[in-house]
């Protein structure tokens, strides 16, 4: 039987509601707190032109129907459009128009508000696209912000919204380029924490702090990147959100991972959780992704470079048959991890399984972190040749 297409699911879903396609895209507006749904992007998805993949979970949650259902629907799709993407979840306007208003360069809350909520647009489309795909669009979002603090004029207070604004900006634009390799990166971190640290914004500081130390570690830089990983914990502070110290405390267990430090990288894993587990829903924005389920990964990285397979495969199993096939990246680099675990585990077969959806996975996404996790796992499957399976996945 041929599947429904989405199109036509989508069409059939909000007619059975008695919803137009406006009150569908409020409904999606609420959902999600992300009001950038109109009827003329729902009409898009109704005839094709556009896939919501983004909005995917929120038009389940609308039409109480699994999200399985219509992720499978877009299977056949060739994949998101970066264009699209970010045109459904931008702000609409230009960052710098402030600049050109009638009552000169001088700006107001609303200014920040936009920057921030450009900044929380390109989070939302990094859920489901790489690095490679946004790394044009955020720097020009990052460079409209520096422009705009730098030549308006503004009350202290909205200057300090502002710098939070380029911060915000400056660490999703060092995450998106760390993953496209490019080489703007520890700048880009850099000038964030700057900006952050000025706001007075701990939390925010400690982010980017951490954000960087994780790149230094994954790029050779290990000591460096230590170093800053656990100087973020302390940056950010007991006193910050649970969800934001859970996020430090991850990051300081991998960079005691790749230190050899087996003991401390235990201890930040179980500090991770207790500070999640003590969560008041007082985190910021830029946390709304950290939960337990991403802890769970992180737990099952950690286990894995640790080789200690017998932990990693059952939780990376349960965390991937949850996890959205949207996020293509992410599943490309976390089954990653799965497949070199169950090599460890000594079960080359599974492991060439998984290997197979990795290669498949990452051929899709324009990431250089996933193109590596590719080579670690065909590094680490070079152990079985004599498989059959093995031998058919290194000769491909």
């Amino acid at each position: 039987m041929t599947p429904e297409p989405l199109p036509a699911m989508l069409r059939r879903l909000r007619t059975s509601h008695g919803w137009s396609q406006a009150r569908l895209a409020a409904a999606l507006c609420e959902a999600s707190g992300h009001p950038t749904v109109t009827r003329n992007d729902v009409s898009r998805w109704e005839r094709g032109k556009r896939v919501p993949r983004f909005w995917l979970p929120y038009l389940a949650r609308v039409f109480k129907v699994p999200r399985e259902r219509l992720e499978m629907a877009t299977v056949a799709d060739t994949g998101p459009d970066a264009a699209d993407t970010l045109s459904s979840l931008l702000p609409l306007g230009n960052a710098v128009a402030p600049l050109s208003a009638r009552n000169g360069s001088r700006v107001g809350q609303s200014t920040a508000d936009d920057l921030a909520a450009r900044a929380h647009g390109l989070r939302l489309a990094d859920d489901v696209l790489a690095g490679g795909d946004l790394i044009g669009p955020a720097f020009r979002e990052l460079d409209a912000a520096v422009r705009v603090l730098r030549e308006s004029t503004h009350t202290n207070a909205v200057r300090r919204e502002l710098l939070r604004a380029v911060g915000e900006l400056a660490q999703i634009a060092g995450w998106v380029a760390s993953d496209a390799a490019d080489p703007r990166t520890e700048a880009t971190y850099r000038l964030g924490l700057d900006a952050a640290r000025e706001a007075g914004d701990g939390a925010l500081a400690a982010q980017l702090a951490g954000s960087l130390g994780y790149h230094l570690v994954n790029n050779g830089r290990v000591a460096d990147g230590a170093a800053l990983s656990v100087a973020a914990v302390a940056e950010g502070g007991p006193d910050a959100p649970g969800k934001t110290r859970a996020l430090f405390h991850d990051r300081a267990a991998w960079a005691h991972t790749k230190a050899g430090d087996a003991q401390a990288a235990m201890r930040s894993l179980g500090a991770a959780h207790e500070a999640l587990a003590e969560d008041s829903g007082d985190a910021p924005e830029w946390a709304y992704w950290v939960n337990e389920a991403e802890l769970e990964v992180m737990d099952a990285r950690v286990y894995t470079e640790l080789r200690r397979p017998l932990r990693a495969v059952p939780l990376l199993s349960r965390v991937l048959r949850g996890y959205p096939v949207t996020s293509t990246r992410e599943r490309a680099l976390y089954e990653s991890w799965l497949a070199v675990a169950y090599a460890d585990a000594n079960e080359p077969e599974e492991a060439a399984r998984v290997a197979a959806r990795v290669i498949e996975l990452s051929g899709d996404v324009a990431s250089a972190r996933a193109s590596y996790r590719v080579q670690v796992v065909l590094s680490r499957l070079a152990n079985y040749q004599d498989v059959p399976e093995v031998r058919e996945i290194l000769a491909n």
